[in-house]
């Protein structure tokens, strides 16, 4: 991608942060206190478990190097606010969906650069090697998703009926930038999109399914209830794809390493609609034996 399409990117993904900060309340980083059991077995599926099912399915699957270090780059990122708006359609605990988005946001700008630097080395010749400083990394993670986070809290804080106004415009705007951003890659890409989706369709559905499956009965096997289960879930399988392309773009300059992260912020939608579906069915269940 050009300069301004970079810019653009960055951008985008800096409306999305701060959209999802005009969402936040600080009460939302009191709920590890409140419910320690969800958000510590929430936190371990995302932080912990995403990265080692990625890496899992990469080692398994006969994959493009740039489509390996894509999916490594995704399951490195948090939840992101699609993984809310699921949450509260699948009825899910919404309040933990949030709370773990927002905590998660934060530690992994620490993770990724790690995640990253291990994928880059584990799938990329000698003569084609690209290395994340860390230090900068995290310094540009942190720009570019915490300062946009909190000026959208404080935002929300001081002046909440023009947080709640513009909320919605500013999913629809960055939601909108995205797609375009994402068609735009695709047509880049164009020479190699058949073969890419090929490889990276499958590995990606894989991911975004096993994650979500892991992190329902992992909640279920530490007997957390239902809804927080659904949260857990569809927060360890529904990622920031936004922000996985933005550091394959932004950081590492490379829009081959953003098809499958492209392609996933795709393929998400169609599992996350079962969830929805589901969560939806069981609660109609549960409403009618009351």
């Amino acid at each position: 991608m050009d300069k301004v399409s970079t810019i653009i990117l960055a951008l985008s993904l800096i409306i999305i942060m701060l959209g999802m900060g005009l969402s936040l309340v600080f009460e939302d980083f009191k709920r590890i206190f409140i419910y320690p059991k969800a958000v510590i077995v929430g936190l371990v599926n995302q932080i912990i478990l995403l990265p080692l099912i990625g890496f899992g399915l990469v080692s398994i699957f006969p994959l493009h190097p740039d489509i390996a270090i894509g999916i490594m780059i995704l399951a490195a990122c948090p939840g992101g606010p699609t993984s809310n708006l699921i949450s509260h359609l699948a009825k899910g605990d919404l309040a933990l969906s949030v709370s773990l988005t927002a905590i998660s946001s934060f530690i992994t700008i620490l993770t990724i650069p790690f995640i990253v630097n291990f994928a880059l080395l584990r799938f990329l010749d000698e003569g084609q090697m690209v290395q994340l400083n860390i230090v900068e990394t995290i310094i540009q993670i942190f720009a570019i998703i915490v300062i946009p986070i909190t000026i959208g809290m404080l935002v929300r804080k001081y002046k909440e009926p023009f947080a709640i106004r513009m909320a919605k415009p500013v999913r629809t705007a960055s939601g909108i930038v995205i797609a375009i951003v994402i068609l735009g890659i695709l047509i880049k890409e164009r020479d190699n999109i058949v073969s890419y989706f090929e490889q990276a369709g499958l590995v990606a559905l894989s991911l975004n399914a096993a994650t979500m499956f892991v992190g329902y009965f992992s909640a279920k096997i530490f007997k957390i209830k239902n809804k927080q289960a659904i949260s857990i879930s569809i927060e360890s399988g529904i990622q920031n794809g936004t922000l996985a392309i933005s550091i394959s773009v932004v950081l590492l300059g490379s829009t081959a390493f953003s098809i499958a992260p492209a392609i996933y912020s795709l393929l998400m939608f169609f599992t996350g609609g079962i969830a929805i579906y589901f969560g939806s069915k069981r609660k109609k269940r549960s409403a009618l034996k009351v």
